[in-house]
């Protein structure tokens, strides 16, 4: 049997347990039929199961357990998990891609550059291991590409991009760097001390994006929605704090707590007429002043 064949037999034993656990004879019987729809041969025999189960701990980091008391395998889904949620994601993008070439016709894949997780690996080996990076960081405002030393703390994803925050020791300030501005990573040997009372999630509790004020206190935002895009709003909540205050026939409304940085407004203005900002009173004052300034770009 190839190895392409061995991938897809692994991807159909981990789509079917994701769906609802089952006994081995359930598994065999799906391989079988997925056997003759696609042309290949999936078959195998408990022992070649068991050999796949430790191969797919190994590739995709996805456990089979087995239930003695049932008598079936399945999966741990851990719904709270932001680790699980994001293997699985990436589990279903790259059968997407394997597939590709055979249906492109029907999938259209955006299309962008590369977000620099190519040194995912390695910035996650110099965390855990307390070791100084050193890399070539170019920001987006063009200024001149500049040689920086970071002490990394930990990763974080925000809007399909990546950022290793740390403490930069050119002035020893915590700061997000985002790797795809990121090059020629250099892991040095020099070591660090992470402070004891660091805590990622503590440190963004009260962030939108990867800005995290120095000297800034959070605010309590309140945001009113028409209904259509309410429903978007509810789906896909913009902050972790998010609270709801009302929500009728006319409008969402929602409150937030959180620090009002760029990236913040940036995401209220880019959402236009279907926002409104209730409070702060600031804040409503600027979105009125960015829209006098956009409005009078058009002139009369």
């Amino acid at each position: 049997m190839s190895k392409r064949e061995a991938i897809a037999r692994y991807n159909l034993i981990i789509s079917k347990l994701r769906r609802q656990p089952a006994t081995f004879g359930e598994i065999a019987d799906h391989l079988a039929m997925e056997s003759e729809i696609q042309g290949y041969d999936f078959n195998i025999s408990k022992r070649t199961f068991q050999r796949d189960r430790k191969d797919i701990a190994a590739i995709y980091n996805i456990d089979i357990e087995y239930d003695f008391r049932r008598q079936v395998y399945y999966i741990e889904m851990d719904e709270s998990s932001g680790v699980s949620a994001k293997i699985f994601e990436a589990f279903d993008t790259l059968n997407a891609l394997n597939i590709a070439d055979r249906v492109s016709e029907h999938i259209h894949f955006e299309k962008r550059r590369p977000q620099g997780t190519e040194n995912l690996y390695g910035l996650l080996h110099a965390i855990k291991n307390r070791y100084q990076v050193r890399f070539i960081y170019e920001k987006f405002t063009g200024e001149k590409a500049t040689l920086r030393t970071l002490e990394p703390y930990a990763l974080k994803e925000f809007r399909n991009r990546w950022y290793v925050l740390g403490k930069d020791t050119k002035d020893n300030r915590i700061k997000a760097f985002g790797l795809d501005r990121l090059s020629s990573l250099d892991i040095t040997q020099v070591r660090f001390t992470r402070p004891k009372d660091f805590d990622v999630n503590e440190f963004y509790r009260y962030c939108f994006g990867v800005i995290s004020p120095d000297d800034q206190q959070p605010e309590i935002v309140e945001l009113s929605f028409n209904p259509f895009q309410g429903e978007y709003i509810k789906s896909l909540p913009l902050h972790h704090s998010q609270e709801i205050i009302k929500d009728d026939e006319k409008e969402l409304r929602i409150k937030l707590k959180l620090y009002v940085t760029h990236d913040f407004y940036m995401e209220l203005l880019s959402l236009g007429n279907n926002v409104k900002v209730i409070q702060p009173e600031h804040l409503t004052e600027q979105m009125k002043e960015t829209y006098r300034e956009a409005l009078g770009r058009y002139g009369k």
